[in-house]
């Protein structure tokens, strides 16, 4: 099993490119299930993830071409005649259950694993369930799969979810595309990949109006045709890379990067004395006055501060002056890291869904182990800033959502390499 070697002081310097975001993809890349016509993305991230979600589509019927060394997807929905997601398949990943709502609206019918992923928490199903049960869908989960039917299709109807899952009302509004009458989502995610789906589906033909804002409004259509759609750029790449620079000193410019993605973020940077510009084409990130300052974080669905940068902000925090208390609100079985940062000389108390943290002069290389994908490269970032070798392990991890890493990190100075096993 690979694992990941840093050698650990100095500050880092140069440009890193942000890749497109692996979570806005794996949404778009279902929808080419409601048409018949093509769909072309571009900006495609290179990561494992999207090897999974292709594998599935392909399971499906439908048709996926890699193109431009894997940054462009050509995907086809015209042969998925196959409404059976199954579990060999799905278990590996969470966002195969957004194949749901587009098998659903185009066949009638699906018959969808329970999905699998990172172990960070329940994430349960029942949500995306009653919303699609909203648009007239008969559900019912038999033998770990979930059995959807629509024998007279899908109607318009009025969805509230209980909290703003991203994951269904990306569901919902796909499914909504291609029902008849009008859908509205109330307490509607508002996620940058909720718009970035909202915004290729128009240019399939979709009817969609208030993405970004607390309700979304579906009239649907009878058909969905093909379009060109490029993929918007990672925020939690972007958030990731900004604080490689914030952990170990120095300057990084993040290109592709923008403050609207990850507002919320980088007012906690500059809270932490982290100095962040918006130049137009990129963010440049840069700290060369000592310690960072404790700041308290609590993760909030978008605009807020974001969980899956949780991790990461913690390793920084490890180093700063002060104590800083990070309230953990989405997921719960999100500290796992945090062992792993004691284990560097960290000092970190865990209770329930609350971390304090008081941060320390310096952390000291050490074997560690991943235990999620924010996790990994949370500890990659503790090792920038630590006294030593550090080596993580279970990086397969990191394959999942961060193309090219070892690379990235090497071209703005780190001292890091990917040993084989």
């Amino acid at each position: 099993m690979d694992s990941i070697l840093i050698r650990g002081g100095g500050a880092l310097d140069g440009q890193v490119e942000i890749a497109g975001a692996k979570n806005a993809c794996l949404t778009l890349m279902p929808a080419t299930l409601l048409a018949e016509e093509p769909l072309t993305l571009t900006n495609v991230p290179r990561l494992s993830d999207i090897t999974t979600m292709t594998t599935l589509l392909r399971s499906l019927g439908a048709e996926v071409s890699s193109l431009q060394d894997g940054r462009v997807l050509a995907l086809s929905g015209h042969g998925a005649d196959n409404p059976l997601a199954h579990y060999d398949i799905v278990r590996k990943m969470r966002a195969s259950n957004l194949v749901l709502g587009p098998l659903l609206a185009r066949h009638g019918q699906a018959a969808v694993s329970l999905p699998g992923g990172c172990a960070i928490g329940a994430r349960p199903m029942d949500i995306h369930v009653q919303g699609l049960e909203a648009l007239g869908a008969e559900i019912e989960l038999k033998d770990g799969y979930l059995h959807a039917a629509a024998p007279r299709g899908l109607r318009g109807g009025e969805v509230t979810f209980p909290f703003a899952s991203v994951g269904a009302t990306e569901n919902v509004m796909m499914a909504a595309t291609l029902a008849r009458g009008t859908t509205r989502i109330h307490n509607a995610a508002r996620e940058p990949e909720i718009s970035d789906l909202a915004t290729c589906l128009r240019a399939m033909g979709a009817r969609i109006q208030g993405d970004g804002s607390a309700t979304i409004t579906i009239e649907g259509v009878d058909r969905l045709h093909g379009a060109t759609h490029p993929v918007i750029a990672d925020r939690i790449e972007l958030g990731t890379y900004m604080l490689a620079p914030a952990i170990a000193g120095g300057q990084v410019e993040l290109i592709g990067g923008a403050l609207e993605l990850v507002g919320a973020f980088a007012e906690k940077l500059h809270e932490a004395g982290v100095e962040v510009e918006d130049t137009g084409h990129s963010l440049r990130v840069s700290r060369t006055n000592g310690r960072v300052r404790a700041v308290n974080v609590t993760t909030r669905v978008f605009p807020g501060f974001p969980t899956d940068l949780q991790a990461q902000m913690m390793a920084l925090l490890t180093t700063a002056q002060g104590v800083s208390v990070l309230e953990e609100t989405i997921f719960e079985n999100r500290f796992m890291h945090a062992p792993e940062l004691v284990r560097m000389g960290a000092r970190i108390e865990v209770q329930g869904g609350t971390a304090t943290v008081t941060g320390v002069e310096r952390l000291k290389g050490a074997p560690v182990m991943a235990t999620d994908l924010r996790a990994s490269v949370s500890l990659i970032l503790a090792g920038l800033a630590a006294e030593g070798e550090t080596v993580v392990s279970r990086v397969y991890h990191l394959d999942r959502g961060y193309e090219q890493v070892v690379r990235k990190f090497s071209g703005i100075g780190a001292r890091i390499e990917r040993l084989r096993s």
